[in-house]
């Protein structure tokens, strides 16, 4: 990053922050701070689980208690513990925090509606796509990649996802009992890594790397959620595995791929993998890909 880069992300967020009012203690107008008033949409029609806000708005818990005293203190929200873990709390609106939900969701459409009033329609349609581009690049600065234990919840929630989804895009669909799983312990280290991506707290994507003392590193069971596809996960999943198995010594990286999976068929080329002679009996593969690494 350049001082040009930061000196331009400095003034888009200066800009923004003034023109959307939050440097205001009564955002749109309301006896309350953006931070509370973020809170009661969050929170929604169907109420959450506190830890989960916490994750959803990368809040410290101090702060977070903090914002729902103020709310509970003025009726809007009301806060009850977990039945079988009273650790764990739940906050849901009330009808005057409905009310007030309603009215602020009023008043950030007229404020929506202020930023694009003056500008004709040519440039509206740049500042919204503008917008979708910030927002989906922002997003994707938001996911975090981390190593797991494959048998780690998020990571078996991924697994279990990816599993659903080849069975309805294959046309023979998919049964993990004929397939070449590998164990668990191939993707623990030294043996291998997994990886698990999330956005907001929530598992999203993972990726598997194997690391066989006598074969090239194998790359296994990368999986991105669809909603958040777009965002370059899968690209960034494949450099990090790139960069661990050269850290290993790695100087070929492997995978093999399914016919209907052509998005992803289209990735590995585009990463610089090459087509080659299929390397296993994996029943579902009908591409096997190699990539010489390690080397500038």
């Amino acid at each position: 990053m350049d001082v040009a880069q930061i000196d331009q992300v400095r003034r888009f967020n200066r800009t923004v922050t003034e023109r959307v009012g939050v440097l205001h203690d009564h955002y749109l107008g309301r006896d309350r701070p953006i931070g509370e008033a973020r809170l009661l949409w969050e929170i929604g029609e169907q109420g959450q689980d506190v830890r989960r806000l916490r994750e959803r708005l990368g809040l410290d818990s101090g702060y977070v208690s903090r914002l729902l005293r103020a709310l509970e203190r003025d009726g809007l929200v009301t806060l009850e513990p977990h039945p079988e873990d009273r650790r764990v709390r739940t906050v849901r609106l009330t009808d005057a925090g409905r009310a007030e939900r309603a009215t602020l969701d009023r008043r950030s459409d007229e404020l929506a509606g202020s930023l694009l009033e003056p500008l004709n329609s040519a440039q509206r349609t740049r500042l919204v796509a503008a917008m979708a581009e910030v927002e989906r690049l922002l997003t994707a600065a938001t996911v975090t990649v981390d190593a797991v234990d494959p048998d780690h919840p998020d990571a078996q929630h991924c697994l279990r996802s990816y599993f659903t989804e080849l069975q309805e895009r294959f046309e023979t669909g998919f049964d993990p009992a004929r397939s070449l799983l590998p164990d668990a312990g191939d993707f623990r280290p030294p043996h291998g890594l997994f990886l698990v991506a999330r956005l907001h707290g929530e598992p999203v994507g993972c990726a598997g790397l194997k690391l066989p003392p006598t074969a090239p590193a194998e790359i296994k069971r990368m999986w991105v959620a669809p909603h958040t596809r777009g965002l370059g996960l899968a690209r960034r999943f494949l450099a990090e595995l790139e960069t661990r198995a050269a850290e290993h010594g790695r100087d070929v990286l492997r995978l093999d791929t399914n016919k209907a999976l052509d998005a992803a068929i289209g990735l590995y080329h585009s990463f610089g993998f090459q087509e080659v002679a299929a390397f296993n009996d994996e029943p579902y593969a009908h591409h096997w890909f190699e990539k010489r690494i390690g080397k500038d």
